[in-house]
């Protein structure tokens, strides 16, 4: 019997973008080293599990999702909270992943899921389906057939030795999404699970959140994924995690070239009286940088920090709204 081999083609498209965050990834290496940044690898990692369950309708807030790993009490739903202490414990596993691995996996969504589903680390035992909302993307293969596939698949990633990991990983990610092993848990663990192959290749993977790229285009999400249903092949979601990974080593960049002398002192000034993922008043940060006159805080400080991608505004679509924030990104 032939071997299982995933349905795709390699594009102009795919080659292009490969190149680009090979390059991105060499000068992360070379100029930036992230283990001396310790707080922005645990601030991508808490954008990575936020983004992630949003993805999956969790509606606490990044502020929230932070608190709750920090161990502060915050008040929401049971579950929804559960859902960010579970992936955090997950997430933490990621250099431990054997991520070739069936068991590994079934370990893996035994955490993401634990105390959320009855069938939690076993393959499912009843019909799924993908959803965007209430929209119907596709049914997943009979669980009867669940088993074979995840075999076949795990086989072919395995037997794979000259496929560049990232087009890999990427495969995996709609193949796992198509087959949809699990009864819950399928999105944040086809996302994890891109992450641990990926982390198996390049440490540095594992600090890169490209849920947070996700989660920005949802919609191309599910559309990419619906494309290579009716297309039989999954060209169209590799080219689409390709660029959203392509992306996710762009903020890295920026974020990593903050820290190492490349902005303005006003801009560095502004920065180092912000924390990580907490939402700032212009009004305390013109306080605590120690001015006074909004239009030098605005031109000086705030925009050219917010063109670097280095800070964000909560309420993007309102610049001007009184319950605007600033967020170090």
């Amino acid at each position: 019997m032939a071997s299982y081999i995933p349905p795709f083609d390699i594009s102009f498209a795919m080659l292009t973008l490969t190149a680009s965050i090979s390059e991105k990834l060499g000068e992360l290496n070379l100029y930036h080293n992230l283990d001396a940044k310790p707080h922005l690898r645990r601030s991508n990692r808490i954008r990575s599990i936020h983004s992630s369950l949003t993805i999956e309708a969790n509606s606490l807030s990044l502020k929230e999702v932070r608190d709750i790993i920090a161990g502060h009490e915050v008040l929401g739903p049971g579950n929804e909270i559960l859902e960010v202490k579970n992936a955090f414990a997950a997430y933490e596993e990621l250099p431990n992943i054997d991520p070739y691995s069936i068991s590994e996996l079934k370990r893996i969504h035994r955490i993401m899921t634990k105390g959320l589903v009855e069938e939690s680390g076993v393959f499912r035992s009843d019909d799924e389906g993908v959803f965007d909302g209430e929209k119907v993307i596709f049914v997943a293969p009979p669980p009867r057939n669940v088993p074979a596939l995840m075999k076949d698949l795990f086989s072919w990633m395995k037997k794979e030795k000259d496929l560049n990991p990232l087009i890999l990983s990427s495969v995996f990610h709609y193949e796992f999404v198509f087959i949809h092993p699990f009864s819950d848990g399928n999105g944040r663990m086809a996302r994890l699970w891109q992450t641990a192959l990926l982390t198996k290749w390049r440490e540095i993977f594992q600090y890169l959140p490209i849920e947070s790229q996700i989660e920005k285009d949802q919609a191309g999400y599910y559309k990419a994924i619906a494309d290579c249903h009716h297309a039989g092949r999954s060209n169209a979601f590799i080219e689409f995690m390709l660029q959203q990974i392509d992306n996710a080593f762009t903020d890295i960049l920026r974020q990593a070239s903050a820290k190492e002398g490349q902005i303005s002192e006003y801009v560095g000034k502004l920065l180092e009286v912000m924390e990580y993922d907490v939402p700032y008043t212009s009004n305390y940060l013109m306080e605590k940088i120690g001015i006074k006159t909004k239009d030098s805080f605005r031109n000086n400080y705030l925009r050219p920090a917010m063109e670097l991608g280095l800070i964000h505004m909560t309420i993007p679509e309102k610049p001007r709204s009184r319950n605007q924030r600033y967020v170090k990104r």
